[in-house]
């Protein structure tokens, strides 16, 4: 199966933009775009209101891998400069489609903002993601799965 969105041409800010509207329609506020120095976009940061309080979450987007991929794949080959920029512009989408099926949850109730969104939650500077995994995932307890087959 080929590489979903491997042939976009829609600009990496304007799909980080499609993003951002999808967030604020779900509550999301202090939208912030977050930005490398060069211009290029990074990730996504925002806060909701939550029963619990404020929670604030950083969606990131991992350009390299796509590139990685695409290298693999041989897409485009015989151009590494813009294999780099078709990886940013379908880094992105992949991205706005993951949000837009999470959304689709939320919207049927399925799940809550902060179940979808769990894993970059921030706190300390760090997603709730890194922080476990800086610590070798040992806040977690292990143990047997709970699953009957």
């Amino acid at each position: 199966m080929p590489l979903l969105n491997y042939t976009t041409t829609v600009a990496p800010g304007k799909t980080a933009n499609q993003i951002v509207d999808i967030l604020a329609r779900k509550g999301a506020r202090n939208i912030l775009l977050d930005y490398d120095g060069r211009a290029k976009i990074q990730g996504i940061k925002w806060r909701i209101e939550s029963p619990h309080g404020p929670l604030s979450f950083a969606l990131p987007v991992n350009v390299e891998a796509v590139y990685q991929v695409m290298t693999r794949d041989h897409i485009l080959v015989n151009d590494a400069a813009r294999r780099r920029e078709q990886s940013e512009r379908v880094a992105w989408r992949i991205l706005k489609d993951w949000v837009e099926a999470q959304m689709a949850l939320l919207e049927t109730g399925m799940v809550q903002m902060e179940e979808i969104f769990l894993p970059y939650m921030l706190s300390g500077g760090q997603t709730l993601y890194q922080a476990l995994a800086s610590r070798g995932f040992t806040a977690l307890q292990p143990g047997v799965p709970e699953m009957e087959v």
